[in-house]
């Protein structure tokens, strides 16, 4: 066993503790006083001086796995992403502002794409998700969900649009093409994930804006897009905007909400992810003090945050909450399991036939990786699969539908 007070500090760094500070550390830190914050290079060797042995889990309905290396060296991983042809590799987000190419086991020295100048990072904020047109192929066009040190507040998110030449290992940082920007009041719940759905429309997490207890009442809110899960149209514009607004978006023609909403509700929507064959939409939402949860999210639902923290009243705004009306989670976990919860992928792949329609998910804090299966109704098999001293930040998926762990350390593993 490596240093145990390192390993300890390492597991308090989360994504989205209390303070909502990644780098937040130490016991005098507060629930939401102000962070102590580690440079980045000595976060990367505290991780690094972890134990990354893991264990299997007890026999029981899912067969068991395994996590193999096939990349290290990344400088701060956050998200795996595929442009549908296997030939292309795996692209994978830093969180500093760069995308880099893994491929025959090598990552790429020069990056895919390098937007550092433009990208505010530290903490929840930096380049945090990426999503490539279903037509990659033909039209190399690609989005990123990223934060600017720009705007009112001198933060907000960018959701912007690249392109990549006639050389798909390559794009193009002067192609950028904003597409929407929203102006964050607080550091921290940025969200960041992006994904294409089955449906052709681009859906877009995104955080309640930040602090504790959401105090602007952003989750609740349709007049806002913080803490909504959002649905646009990027292959056409419409009423003065760089995108259109799906026809059958859940509140297109409400004056009081905006037309871009398709789900309300979230804290902090980090990963999320499409089951493509039954076309349903798992979200992993980050929880404050007590619980995280996995939602199956559906079109224009309340998943309940600042009202409700997964099945339970948010501690310290309402014990006695009204729960009427509220989607509750297809799971949800207690803090003595985990910390952050890093919402995951339904094995799709064809190596391992006894992982297929098996849901991963994991935790940052913990090191845990779960897994269920849902069978339309309710949730089977669940159980603990993996119990490691990791930090994962995310899962991914190739074309191929294997899937992938991102170790903030600065690791890619295949889940085998």
């Amino acid at each position: 066993m490596r240093n145990r007070n390192a390993i300890i500090l390492a597991s308090e760094l989360i994504l989205n503790l209390k303070s909502g500070s990644l780098f937040k550390v130490g016991p005098g830190a507060g629930t939401y006083g102000a962070p102590i914050f580690l440079p980045g290079f000595m976060l990367f060797l505290l991780l690094l001086s972890c134990d990354s042995s893991h264990v299997s889990r007890a026999p029981g309905g899912i067969p068991s796995i395994k996590l193999q290396p096939i990349a290290q060296g990344l400088t701060m991983p956050l998200a795996i992403s595929h442009s549908g042809d296997i030939h292309h590799g795996l692209f994978i987000v830093e969180q500093g502002g760069t995308i880099r190419i893994l491929k025959n086991g090598t990552v790429s020295e020069k990056p895919f794409l390098d937007i550092r100048g433009r990208v505010r990072s530290g903490g929840e904020m930096g380049l945090l998700g990426l999503a490539f047109h279903p037509k990659f192929s033909e039209n190399r066009r690609f989005f990123v969900n990223y934060t600017a040190p720009t705007g009112p507040t001198g933060l907000q998110t960018v959701l912007s649009e690249f392109k990549a030449g006639d050389d798909p290992q390559a794009a193009d940082p002067a192609s950028e093409r904003i597409l929407l920007t929203i102006q964050q009041p607080f550091t921290n719940h940025n969200g960041g994930q992006i994904a294409f759905g089955p449906d052709g429309y681009l859906y877009i997490g995104m955080g309640d804006g930040g602090s504790g207890n959401d105090p602007q009442g952003n989750g609740q809110n349709l007049a806002t897009l913080l803490g909504k899960m959002l649905r646009i149209d990027v292959d056409a514009t419409g009423e003065g905007k760089a995108y259109a607004i799906p026809p059958d978006n859940p509140f297109v023609g409400n004056k009081n909400a905006a037309p871009e909403i398709w789900a309300y509700g979230f804290r902090n929507p980090w990963r999320f992810s499409f089951d493509f064959g039954p076309g349903l939409l798992y979200v992993g939402d980050v929880g404050q003090v007590d619980r995280e949860e996995i939602d199956l999210v559906q079109k224009g639902k309340n998943y309940g945050w600042n009202i409700m923290e997964g099945t339970v009243c948010t501690p310290g705004v309402d014990p006695n909450c009204n729960r009427s009306g509220l989607e509750l989670p297809l799971i949800d976990y207690p803090r003595s399991k985990g910390t952050t919860v890093i919402g995951g992928y339904v094995y799709r792949g064809n190596a391992v036939p006894g992982l297929s329609g098996v849901y991963f998910y994991g935790d940052f804090g913990s090191g845990n990786i779960w897994g269920f299966r849902y069978d339309g109704k309710s949730v089977t098999d669940q159980q603990l699969l993996l119990n490691t001293r990791r930090h994962f930040s995310a899962f991914g998926e190739d074309a191929q539908h294997e899937l992938y762990v991102v170790d903030y350390a600065g690791e890619i593993l295949k889940i085998t």
